[in-house]
């Protein structure tokens, strides 16, 4: 499988484990039915029928797709938090939060940079 071709953006987030700017993604209004894919290598996430406003400026999800995320505990900035990459390339995806909504009770807080969405046909 060939690279996929990253904006800076997307390779600062994706790969150097950045975080977007709070409320900067598109994704935050998609209110469509469809599947949020890895921008770094096109595996499917989530579904929109896991995602809900969070009101914290990031897309939340309280759960992903079967097999499509691994978790790593994640000691920066001085606190513990678990980090959220895609199985498939290990990109950084963002976080995830025991305050979610039922029926997980977890908030997958995902940089929208870090994913593109395919609308269902």
């Amino acid at each position: 499988m060939a690279e996929r071709v990253l904006t800076p953006e997307q390779h600062h987030v994706l790969r150097e484990h950045g975080t977007e700017r709070r409320g900067s993604s598109p994704l935050n209004q998609e209110k469509r039915a469809g599947t949020f894919r890895c921008a770094g290598c096109g595996e499917p996430l989530f579904s929109s029928e896991t995602k809900y406003e969070s009101g914290t400026g990031w897309p939340s999800f309280y759960a992903p797709l079967d097999n499509a995320v691994e978790t790593t505990a994640d000691t920066s900035y001085g606190m513990t938090r678990t980090e959220v990459h895609c199985a498939k390339c290990g990109g950084h995806l963002g976080h995830v939060f025991p305050d979610g909504p039922r029926p997980t009770g977890e908030r997958y807080c995902m940089n929208g940079v870090a994913m593109e969405f395919e609308p269902r046909d």
